[in-house]
């Protein structure tokens, strides 16, 4: 990933695991894996766990910690209704954003239908 798309997804990763979680509870590593399947291939693991702290301490999300066949017991997190509040005005903005931005594109790609 160029510095640009890490710039950009600095601002929706948020929103991106939020939308995982919606999908299935699920635990760091699984969502790491998860956006990789996805092709963010570049996301770090730390980057994850960091995201899902802030994301836990802001109410978000739901924490149950499960036995580990390995290791110590794993954080299983799983979006509540704050959580789900919350990614349903992530996507509101998200289309807001993205139907502004393809129209700028457009518009620089074709500058005489502007007017139009």
């Amino acid at each position: 990933m160029g510095k640009q798309m890490t710039e950009m997804l600095k601002g929706t990763l948020e929103g991106v695991v939020l939308a995982i979680l919606a999908m299935r509870p699920a635990y760091g590593y699984e969502i790491t894996a998860r956006l990789r399947d996805q092709g963010f291939s570049d996301i770090v693991e730390g980057t994850v766990y960091a995201l899902l702290v802030r994301i836990e301490q802001r109410g978000l999300v739901d924490v149950e910690k499960v036995p580990s066949e390995k290791g110590p017991p794993r954080k299983v997190y799983s979006l509540n209704g704050l959580g789900q509040e919350y990614l349903a005005e992530f996507w509101k903005t998200w289309s807001f954003l993205a139907e502004r931005i393809e129209q700028l594109q457009h518009n620089t790609e074709n500058p005489k239908e502007e007017g139009a």
